[in-house]
């Protein structure tokens, strides 16, 4: 599996059909086809990662849960090891064959999937999302640092923009199929299906009976990605390391993991826009695991209607800003060289108000159109997260700048929001149970025999936690603002431009 890279500016060196370091690794129709391929990997990566937050509810009531442990599946679950693996696997993707790392992970990261249908418990669910956090610590760094040596300087953002769309094209998927099996597929459904098809075999391997549509959506969503792992790894090359890069950087020897901090602690824009990044992710993911929960409990939608109808049309939303702002950053950075902070910090300006009258208003006529635009704004902060880390240093340290970056990002943005959400979520649930009825609790809300009227009050009381908790988080899109700001003071200098 070592790699033996030869520089692309060396005597010698064989240029793939059609490629030369002025326009990219590869043709172009080739370079069009491995960002689309990375791209679907990375939508897998989230479809795997957000299928949890459209099943919230249904396993909460499997397994008799409460806000805050549903925030730990969502948050620490997947983030503790996913952001500690990330930093060695990006070392060893610097010096080793990038394309067997990605294919490796996603078979791990969908297998993991797979498994956590089968859990029977909140511990092993747990574990499950660990698994799967693992598999996908090997995906985001080995790619950028592949789309870096394919694609030159001046279609980066573009092109990192275009991956990013995994991001909300993969939420959008999973609220499609999750929405769609926990509504009309479950166990018994799927027996029926199999004895249709004259399967008797597989009617008689399972209890269908008891099983739960979420434990099919995590197998559904899940096993597709073992043959993208596939595809991966026979159709994509490995291009020649820093191919893109200038031929003064080419055959310098590698750097160590302390030369990269050192080098990253003196681009101060870095360190800005990845604080940026991280509290926009820790309020984005935080309210993300709990979107659906709260249409079902404040609007009264079912999860289908709330995935399908509602979480898919902002996920297109999402996807909009995304590739516009790499699009954008990528043809106004030559006039305006702060493009690339300047756009989410004015986005994230705008969506703040979008976002807190769309969870106020009473009326989903006038919530979704409001919280559309307050989508397509926020998205807009994905961009720098993998162009500016990519940007500020070369091609020997770009895989190790993107782990660095999202071990920051994902220690206190997906480790944090979503326990500290569901945990708001819970204490003010509480809280307005006790201002309702002293008698009230948590746990008497969980009974059977509940009289109508504390019934009413404990689905009252559960919907305005969580409406409040999401309105307090979004609030700290200003925060955020103000690093991309301070970010784009130095962003020309430190990119080199």
């Amino acid at each position: 599996m070592q790699e033996t890279v030869t520089p692309a500016a060396s005597v010698g060196v064989n240029h793939a059909a059609g490629s030369h370091p002025d326009t990219g690794f590869g043709t172009r129709g080739y370079r069009k086809y491995v960002l689309g391929a990375l791209l679907t990997v990375y939508v897998f990566n989230f479809i795997d990662r957000t299928i949890i937050n459209i099943l919230t509810e249904p396993i909460k009531q499997s397994f008799g849960l409460e806000d805050w442990q549903m925030g730990m599946l969502g948050g620490p679950a997947f983030a503790v090891l996913y952001t500690f693996i990330g930093i060695p696997i990006a070392r060893f993707s610097e010096k080793n064959h990038r394309v067997w790392i990605i294919a490796a992970s996603v078979a791990l990261w969908s297998l993991m999937t797979v498994l956590c249908g089968f859990a029977t418990s909140f511990i092993a669910l747990f574990i499950f999302r660990i698994g799967v956090s693992i598999g996908e610590a090997g995906c985001s760094p080995p790619a950028n640092s592949i789309i870096a040596d394919y694609f030159i300087p001046a279609q980066r953002s573009t092109a990192v923009s275009t991956y990013a769309l995994g991001i909300p094209l993969g939420g959008m998927v999973a609220y499609v199929f999750g929405g769609f099996i926990v509504g009309s597929l479950d166990g018994p459904a799927v027996a029926q299906l199999f004895s249709n098809w004259g399967w008797v075999w597989a009617v008689n391997a399972l209890d269908w009976q008891n099983i739960e549509g979420w434990r099919i959506a995590f197998v559904v969503v899940g096993f597709p990605g073992i043959i993208v792992a596939l595809l991966v790894k026979l159709t994509i090359k490995e291009p020649p390391r820093g191919y893109t890069d200038p031929a003064a950087m080419q055959g310098k020897a590698q750097v160590s993991f302390a030369e990269v901090l050192k080098i990253l602690a003196k681009k101060p824009s870095y360190w800005h826009i990845t604080l940026g990044v991280t509290i926009a992710s820790f309020v984005n993911y935080g309210v993300a695991q709990f979107f659906v929960s709260f249409l079902i409990r404040t609007h009264e939608m079912s999860i289908f209607d709330a995935a399908v109808k509602v979480a898919m049309v902002l996920s297109v939303m999402a996807s909009i800003g995304t590739f516009m702002s790499g699009y954008l950053a990528d043809r106004f950075s030559v006039r305006y060289p702060k493009a690339l902070a300047w756009i989410p910090m004015i986005a994230l300006l705008g969506s703040t108000p979008m976002f807190v009258a769309g969870y106020l208003v009473d009326s989903l006529w006038i919530a979704i159109p409001v919280l559309m635009v307050g989508q397509m704004l926020l998205y807009t902060y994905l961009c720098p997260l993998y162009a500016v880390p990519g940007g500020v240093v070369d091609s020997r340290m770009r895989a190790t700048s993107v782990a660095v970056t999202l071990f920051i990002v994902n220690l206190l943005g997906y480790g944090l929001g979503p326990p500290l959400i569901g945990g708001l979520s819970t204490i003010l649930n509480a809280s307005f149970l006790a201002g309702v009825d002293p008698t009230l609790s948590l746990e008497a809300c969980k009974g059977a025999s509940l009289a109508v009227g504390a019934q009413v009050a404990c689905g009252e009381a559960n919907a305005k936690g969580l409406q409040w908790s999401m309105i307090f988080f979004k609030c700290l899109y200003l925060w955020a603002a103000l690093h991309f700001y301070l970010g784009s003071k130095t962003l020309q200098r430190d990119m080199g431009r």
